[in-house]
C-alpha cells in the first residue's frame, strides 16, 4: 500500500477527503477533486472559469490556466507557462517559464525551473526541477500502454495509461532527466542530470 503521507508531510490535509487514495486514483480524478475544492475556497482566491487565483500569487505574462486549477497563496507562475486541466499548486511554489503541467498536484515551496513537463504526477515539498527535467506520464514508445509502478519489491500496476510520478519530499531532479511512467522516489531522493529513471521494465 503506498500512503502518500510517507512521502510527502502533511498531503492529506490539502485534500482531506482524498489523502488515502492511491496516487494514480488522485490524478485520474483530479479535475473533479479541484472543481469540489474549487467552491469551497475562500474570498482571497479570484475565481474565474473554475480557475482559482490567490491574490499573492504572481503570474507573468502569456501564462494559459485551463480549469481546473487551483494556484495557491505566494506561488511564482513564469511567463508563458501552460497549465492543462488539473492542476493544483500549493503555497509558495514556483513554475518558471515555458512550463507545462498536467493532472499534477505540486506541493509547498518546490520550484519547477523552466522548460519542464509534468504529468499526472504528485510532486512533494521543498523539491527541485532543474531545467528541462520532465515527469513522463504515458509511454508511446510500448504496444502495451498500460503503468505498473514498482514499492517496496513488488509490482502495482495502476489500471491505467496514464501515470507520471510520485515523488517525495526534499527531492532534486537534475536537468534534462527523465522519470519514466511510474516512478516512485522516496523523500531526499536525488536524479543525476540526463538520467533516466525507469523503474518497472518490460519486453512489450
Amino acid at each position: 500500500m503506498i500512503v502518500i503521507n510517507s512521502f510527502i508531510e502533511g498531503f492529506s490535509s490539502l485534500l482531506p477527503n482524498h489523502g488515502n487514495l492511491l496516487p494514480w486514483e488522485i490524478t485520474n480524478n483530479l479535475k473533479n477533486i479541484l472543481s469540489e475544492k474549487i467552491v469551497n475556497l475562500g474570498t482571497e482566491y479570484a475565481i474565474n472559469d473554475n480557475v482559482a487565483v490567490h491574490q499573492t500569487a504572481v503570474m507573468e505574462q502569456g501564462v494559459v490556466l485551463k480549469g481546473p486549477a487551483i494556484i495557491g497563496p505566494h506561488c511564482f507562475v513564469g511567463a508563458h507557462a501552460y497549465f492543462r486541466e488539473g492542476v493544483f499548486l500549493a503555497d509558495s511554489v514556483k513554475i518558471g517559464p515555458g512550463c507545462e503541467i498536467k493532472n499534477s498536484i505540486i506541493c509547498a515551496n518546490t520550484a519547477i525551473a523552466h522548460f519542464n513537463y509534468i504529468g499526472n504526477s504528485i510532486i512533494g515539498r521543498n523539491i527541485n526541477f532543474e531545467a528541462g527535467s520532465i515527469a513522463a506520464n504515458h509511454y508511446n514508445e510500448r504496444a502495451i500502454k498500460n503503468i505498473s509502478v514498482v514499492y517496496d519489491s513488488k509490482v502495482i500496476n495502476t489500471g491505467s495509461d496514464k501515470f507520471g510520478s510520485l515523488v517525495g519530499d526534499g527531492s532534486k531532479i537534475g536537468a534534462n532527466a527523465v522519470l519514466s511512467p511510474g516512478t516512485i522516489l522516496g523523500k531526499n531522493s536525488v536524479v543525476k542530470r540526463l538520467e533516466l529513471v525507469e523503474q518497472y521494465k518490460t519486453s512489450s
